[in-house]
């Protein structure tokens, strides 16, 4: 991808005076095009870990701890209340560092961490783990809920979404609240550094502002799952389907599609100090660590 920088070189006029009696020049406006490269944002493979993640919904990668937790549902229905769904800890080389860390879940998927806890969907409740322990240690049942999905937090408050329901709901302090309505199949929330919420739904990307009303920075990538914000306007967004983007405002680059495998992309975890992205493969029960450059 190139784009073009224009320098524009102005003459300055006919009030410059030549110390010479010749008569005066204006000199004609020139415009010169300075050809710079821009990189194109693309990931590149680095480890596939072993197939033994029982249909890998989301990824979570911990800067405090180094450790990757994934969200297990085990079986093909999202919405089973089975009791058969984990949590599993893999290291930074996709080595299985603990096959089962938490078990007795349903069909977990969204992770988060806040308070030394780890905050988990599933279904229609809000699990919280704590990272010490792996003890479960609360569960909340979301009045109205039907298909709890993606998890974000910021200074303590716990962000969730219902893909079915197109609510967003916060967690704080023991209670469950509704912060915001009507969004078509929202996924993915994230939030940013400064605490600015951003989903990915069927209208695209778009952002909460102060008031609670939301704008659509992106209307291109729609319908997405996982979302990781890099900052200064970029994003990286994953399609369940089998693809992930690198998205702005202005523009949207396809960086990976798998589909022709069969091969998904759920809900991604992303890794700042090393620009890695995790990615569940659900169905291939596997996560795949790529590069980032951009």
């Amino acid at each position: 991808m190139r784009t073009y920088l224009k320098t524009a070189i102005y003459g300055i006029g006919a009030t410059m005076l030549f110390a010479q009696c010749s008569p005066q020049k204006t000199t004609e406006t020139e415009e010169t095009m300075v050809e710079e490269e821009v990189k194109t944002p693309s990931l590149t493979m680095l480890w596939e870990s072993e197939a033994s993640l029982e249909t890998v919904e989301s990824v979570l990668y911990d800067p405090s701890s180094g450790k990757i937790y994934t969200s297990n549902i085990f079986g093909q229905n999202p919405q089973e209340k089975d009791g058969n769904g984990t949590i599993s800890i893999l290291g930074t080389d996709g080595s299985i560092v603990e096959q089962t860390w938490v078990s007795g879940l349903n069909a977990p998927k969204g992770m988060a961490i806040a308070n030394g806890n780890l905050y988990v969907t599933d279904i229609d409740e809000l699990v919280e783990i704590n990272l010490e322990s792996g003890e479960i240690t609360n569960k909340w049942t979301v009045e109205g809920a039907e298909f709890l999905n993606d998890v974000a937090s910021h200074n303590g408050v716990v962000y969730f979404t219902d893909m079915n329901t197109g609510k967003v709901h916060s967690y704080q302090d023991g209670a469950i609240s509704t912060v915001s309505e009507g969004h078509d199949s929202i996924n993915g929330i994230a939030a940013g550094a400064d605490g600015t919420i951003y989903g990915l739904d069927a209208s695209g990307l778009k952002k909460w502002n102060a008031d609670g009303t939301t704008e659509i920075l992106n209307s291109a990538v729609t319908g997405g799952d996982g979302l990781v914000v890099l900052g200064d306007g970029n994003f990286v967004a994953s399609r369940w389907q089998g693809e992930i983007w690198f998205a702005s405002a202005e523009d949207q680059t396809k960086m990976l599609d798998t589909k022709a495998e069969e091969s998904n992309t759920a809900d991604i975890g992303y890794n700042p100090s090393e620009m890695v992205v995790y990615v569940p493969t659900f169905f291939k029960n596997k996560v795949v660590a790529y590069k980032l450059d951009y």
